[in-house]
């Protein structure tokens, strides 16, 4: 997240606000407290996103260094921690920091730090630099210097790594007290070739997108029932189950009939500023 001054897009005062308030747990970082889901949806969707990380990271040299930007309650940092040699956390939410440092608290190879990634100075060289979701709130501009900033750290052979919310189509901006951009895999892409950047593959975050069904479908449900009649732990844990465990069945379904659902995607985007390595090799969906 980012304590800077609001330019243009979306308000970073506000951005900054609503971290900075959030309750450190395993749904908040994906938007699904509040509708009925049971705790351990937000596992299931990380140790899901993590068998898609392990395939991406699979050739990098653990004996390295890990920037983890915007590390929230630190779920990747101990991940990381676990497999590299030394993980660098910077958070800029003191609550999120806080929960990082707990949660980390047994792993001497981590350093977590509350600060703005915007400010932060890059000073190691890094195997890896991992975005989980951060640059959705960031814009434009401000996106570009940072990557470009930190590219210069890379060794040679290391990726950035992000995983960040999608849409199929242009740039929708949220506005509110939760603001971010969601930009299509194309924006994402021509941003990361302005940085200089090579995309070398390009995933969708599967885990991500079916439980999204479910969020959206709550969220629905919210809108048009009357809320005496909602039940909202009870509707909650019927559609997680369901679109849990009919999901592979359902995409195959709207992808058949070309039904644009959910709005919201996630995909992870692997990048290399390796002028050697082959860039757009876009992998497919996988089922659970």
């Amino acid at each position: 997240m980012t304590s800077l001054q609001k330019r243009s897009g979306i308000d970073y005062i506000k951005v900054n606000r609503y971290w900075s308030n959030a309750r450190p747990s395993v749904l908040g970082p994906y938007m699904m407290d509040g509708l009925g889901f049971p705790q351990g949806d937000g596992n299931f969707r990380f140790l899901d996103e993590i068998e898609i990380v392990q395939q991406l990271i699979k050739d990098l040299d653990q004996n390295g260094t890990v920037l983890d930007m915007g590390c929230g309650i630190g779920c990747w940092t101990e991940y990381f921690a676990k497999s590299f040699n030394k993980v660098i956390a910077i958070e800029s939410s003191e609550p999120l920091c806080n929960a990082t440092k707990e949660l980390c608290a047994p792993l001497p190879n981590v350093k977590a730090t509350n600060e703005d990634v915007m400010t932060f100075e890059p000073k190691d060289q890094y195997e890896l630099v991992f975005f989980g979701g951060m640059l959705m709130y960031l814009n434009e501009n401000d996106l570009i210097d940072l990557l470009k900033k930190l590219i210069p750290f890379l060794e040679s052979g290391g990726i950035v790594l992000c995983r960040e919310t999608t849409v199929k189509e242009g740039v929708v901006k949220r506005h509110g007290e939760y603001q971010a951009i969601y930009r299509s895999v194309e924006t994402y892409k021509n941003i990361f070739r302005k940085c200089g950047l090579n995309v070398m593959k390009v995933q969708k975050n599967s885990p991500y997108i079916i439980i999204q069904m479910a969020c959206e479908l709550i969220k629905k449900w919210k809108a048009i029932v009357p809320k005496p009649l909602q039940f909202i732990p009870v509707a909650g844990h019927i559609v997680y189950w369901g679109v849990r465990l009919g999901g592979s069945l359902i995409t195959r379904v709207l992808e058949k009939f070309n039904i644009s659902f959910p709005e919201l995607e996630n995909h992870f985007f692997m990048l290399s500023s390796n002028s050697h390595t082959q860039p757009d090799n876009e992998t497919s969906v996988a089922d659970f």
